[in-house]
């Protein structure tokens, strides 16, 4: 019997020790070096390259060539340089990778719409032969895969609300154009505190966002 009760608490103990372990391997923070491999380094290496680290073709083997793109990063980023991928390079690398996919998302955005500079206005209209505000909005989002309500007060309540202090090229700006607090107007942020919009007055045009436009500004939103 007290062989028996020994046996058990042996492996008792033997049980919980090895699902602790189990547990923590399974929740830990994942470091990424040299000999690593598997998705989450194909990622790595996707991120990187993307970033213009060249590592090579992503295969999902932590090499040499990983290592000395991942020291790159570090040390761009201040960083400590030790070609491992822990917590913090980690964060640092997807924040630095979903940032340059934003500005290149933009970028695309507004070399689309400006290539519609001098269309007319159209009240109503949707397509180069003649665009209404939110119809100019939608066309050019929808060319870049983006798809959006066809009236500015509905792609106002898409994505994210953004204050006016932090608008980025992309962006949309919703006005009140009556100054009694509906949304009847938009236009897509371009940076250096200029707009590109379907005009009643002038068609597909920028402005800056001057006294007027401001006094107008009712609201702002990141659909991508």
């Amino acid at each position: 019997m007290k062989k028996s009760l020994s046996t058990l608490l042996i492996l008792a103990t033997f049980f919980v020790f090895g699902f602790a372990q189990t547990a923590q391997a399974s929740t830990g923070n994942t470091l990424l070096k040299v000999g690593s491999t598997g998705p989450e380094v194909t990622q790595v290496q996707t991120e990187l390259n993307y970033l213009g680290d060249n590592v090579g073709s992503p295969d999902g083997i932590f090499g040499a060539k990983t290592k000395t793109g991942v020291v790159d990063f570090q040390r761009a980023n201040s960083l400590s340089a030790d070609g491992i991928v822990g917590t913090n390079t980690s964060e640092a690398l997807n924040n630095a990778y979903a940032k340059k996919l934003h500005a290149d998302k933009a970028n695309a955005i507004i070399a689309t719409a400006e290539k519609y500079i001098g269309a007319p206005y159209l009240w109503g209209g949707e397509s180069p032969t003649g665009f209404d505000c939110s119809g100019f909005v939608q066309y050019v989002f929808a060319q870049d895969g983006i798809s959006l309500p066809r009236v500015s007060s509905d792609q106002a309540t898409v994505g994210t609300p953004v204050n006016f202090n932090a608008l980025e090229p992309g962006d949309l700006i919703f006005f009140s154009m009556n100054n009694d607090g509906k949304v009847d107007h938009v236009g897509i942020y371009i940076g250096n505190d200029q707009f590109i919009n379907a005009s009643s007055s002038e068609g597909v045009t920028i402005y800056p966002i001057g006294p007027y436009w401001t006094s107008v500004e009712l609201t702002a939103g990141r659909v991508f």
